[in-house]
């Protein structure tokens, strides 16, 4: 039989994760092996709120709604909008890979064989900033416009032209307009016009969070491998150095579980070149355990937990006995340069990847392991960092170097 993923049609959040989630088992080294998502999805929308792993540039944020408002324009019927505005999206791919900059370019490769298109992966995130006021999924916007357009003809106003009763709209109205070039023509870089509609929008929704700061007081091409390495650390308000100290804890001392799953499958593999690699990589994350040992050892993980479901994420138990398993044993004197033989470290992730998996866990089915190609979910958490570095750079170029236009 098929295994098959569903969802429910008006929980877009869970839609968004469980396709980023589909997207993601296709990219080497990024596959959640060991239930983790949940910590650090929960870190990811406090830091980044509105962001999501397959965002690639700013400007789609209004190009999405640039398409709905000309099919709303237009008053395309329910039966067809969905193709439209497939159409539409597949239409901007050509356009956009006309320009200087591509890099980001939704559907560069795929073109109109393209199976997840920009509206879907930003659908969420439009909703967070408050641009798409609609309040739904996807798939329920696409339903409920024919009701719409019949409120919108029947809209009462007085003799003086005033409306007597409220319109519904489903953008933001004060939406920048879109190019008069476009959709003959369309490129990434943003207006100053566009640019700080965007700040703005981040600035009213998420005025707390790390994106927010960043867009109001970033610097340009401002270069990190985290987010906690950032030059502007010192200048963070103290909530969300507080966010980043619990992150960073998390992703050090959490790494050496998938590193350690990988080393038990390359050894079941018996390839040696992926064993000598795993074990290299476990050598350099037990150092930077001892380096941090100190502030670690004062890691307040009652109020890590805190943090986590501050914006109301709720681990499962299993999932909470298993990092909880993993922090206390790591983080045991002297226990991070013995975790690559432990036996008690090994059958902590072989007991949770049956736990997640069953019979298809790759350690114990040789058919499900042969299908690993030699990295499944053995990067360092970084919590969408670079996609949202790249949304803030767009921002801030844009706010310094835009047109008016």
């Amino acid at each position: 039989m098929p295994s098959w993923f569903g969802w429910i049609d008006h929980s877009e959040q869970h839609r968004r994760r469980m396709l980023d989630v589909l997207d993601l088992l296709h990219e080497q080294g990024t596959r959640d092996e060991l239930g983790i998502g949940v910590i650090r999805d929960a870190f990811a929308d406090l830091l980044f709120p509105g962001t999501g792993t397959l965002q690639t540039r700013a400007r789609y944020f209004l190009y999405v709604p640039w398409i709905y408002q000309d099919l709303e324009a237009r008053q395309v019927p329910v039966a067809e909008v969905a193709r439209r505005a497939r159409k539409a999206e597949i239409d901007l791919i050509e356009s956009l890979l006309q320009s200087p900059d591509v890099e980001g370019t939704i559907g560069r490769i795929s073109r109109g064989k393209l199976q997840r298109v920009p509206s879907n992966i930003y659908w969420s995130g439009l909703g967070k900033l408050g641009i798409l006021r609609f309040e739904g999924s996807q798939d329920q916007y696409h339903r409920s416009l024919d009701q719409f357009y019949r409120l919108r003809r029947g809209i009462v106003r007085t003799d003086d032209g005033d409306i007597v009763r409220g319109v519904p709209i489903n953008w933001d109205p004060d939406l920048p307009p879109a190019p008069t070039s476009y959709p003959e023509t369309a490129c990434f870089r943003l207006s100053l016009n566009e640019a700080l509609y965007i700040q703005e929008r981040i600035m009213k929704s998420a005025s707390q969070s790390l994106l927010a700061f960043l867009v109001d007081h970033g610097k340009r091409d401002e270069v990190a491998e985290a987010p906690w390495d950032h030059p502007q650390w010192n200048r963070f308000p103290a909530h969300i150095r507080r966010q980043l100290h619990h992150a960073r804890a998390f992703s050090e001392v959490i790494h050496g579980a998938p590193l350690l799953y990988n080393l038990m499958l390359a050894e079941l593999r018996e390839h040696k070149e992926w064993i000598d690699a795993y074990r290299e990589r476990l050598r350099e994350w037990s150092a930077l355990m001892v380096d941090r040992s100190g502030e670690l050892a004062a890691w307040d993980r009652r109020e890590f937990w805190a943090v986590v479901e501050s914006e109301g994420s709720h681990p499962s138990d299993g999932t909470r006995r298993f990092i909880d398993s993993w922090l206390t044993m790591v983080l045991a004197e002297g226990e991070p340069g013995r975790v690559a033989d432990s036996e008690r470290a090994q059958t902590l992730i072989l007991e949770r990847e049956r736990k997640l998996k069953g019979r298809l866990a790759r350690l114990d089915n040789a058919q499900a392991r042969s299908l690993w190609n030699g990295a499944a979910g053995a990067q360092r958490l970084v919590y969408r960092w670079p996609n949202a570095f790249v949304l803030v750079n767009d921002i801030l170029q844009g706010m310094a170097g835009g047109s008016h236009a």
